[in-house]
């Protein structure tokens, strides 16, 4: 097991300093089990139980074992979004590949009264946030006018790329006039290969009936919530496939492709 955190220290706020809140910052860590490019190259057999990663955060998102859906977790609570376009409740002896979670506590928060797109949101959150070095959790909670998402198929072995999964498989659904909650987080650059940089959502909706991996959205009203995280723990997996893999492959655009549905 990895962990790396953030430091802090008692330097006071300057001009040049951003006015991040270091008390929650020792305490926020985000729990990553796994990591993208082993996804991205199609290792996805489960590692990790739903249990174990409960232990660890009550906010977050992921993927299944055999790559079965798209993973939510909300208010402590873990879906799986299948491609039927419904949510199920999942058990915690059910397994997971890659899953990222914390313990979600607003540091920041933005009231929305105005219809704006997923460039729009983006845009506003990235000038709220005090530092682009550190790891954010987001949650927001709105009415959408509308809301494009997607799911997955479970896999069979031996187990394709991510990026022809996406290209053959992937099922849309594009929801209108839904109350629901997008739920994940913004990361550093630094973090490629490891997690996405930048934004990565999922949604599920205020009956917990539908949602998926968010595309693009317009949202008509709502409020976005915003926590710092500055510890970050990686747990490897110690399976023979993941020890055996060649993580060091080039692949070029395939993460843009595969998180914004670019062909």
């Amino acid at each position: 097991m990895l962990v790396l955190s953030g430091c802090v220290d008692d330097a006071p706020n300057t001009p040049d300093t951003p006015n991040i809140d270091q008390s929650n910052l020792q305490d926020d860590v985000l729990f990553q089990a796994s990591t993208i490019d082993a996804l991205l190259e199609g290792l996805y057999e489960g590692q990790m139980t739903i249990g174990e990663l409960k232990e660890q955060g009550d906010l977050g998102l992921g993927t299944f074992d055999a790559l079965d859906g798209e993973m939510i977790v909300i208010d402590g609570e873990v879906y799986q979004m299948k491609t039927d376009g419904y949510a199920y409740s999942v058990n915690d002896f059910d397994t997971t590949p890659f899953a990222a979670v914390t313990y979600f506590e607003t540091d920041e928060s933005i009231i929305l009264d105005e219809s704006l797109n997923s460039s729009e949101v983006g845009s506003l959150i990235g000038e709220m946030l005090p530092s682009k070095n550190l790891m954010y959790a987001i949650r927001i909670d709105g009415t959408f006018e509308h809301m494009k998402v997607r799911s997955v198929p479970a896999q069979e072995e031996p187990y394709p790329l991510l990026i022809d999964v996406i290209a053959d498989e992937q099922v849309v659904f594009e929801l209108e006039d839904v109350e629901g909650s997008i739920v994940g987080f913004w990361l550093p650059y630094y973090v490629e290969g490891i997690n996405v940089p930048g934004y990565h959502f999922h949604f599920i909706d205020a009956g917990r009936e539908k949602g998926g991996h968010v595309l693009d959205y317009v949202i008509l009203n709502g409020t976005i919530y915003i926590d710092q995280t500055a510890g970050f723990e990686l747990s490897l997996p110690e399976s023979a496939e993941f020890m055996n893999e060649d993580l060091s492959r080039d692949k070029g655009d395939e993460l843009h492709t595969v998180e914004k549905d670019e062909k």
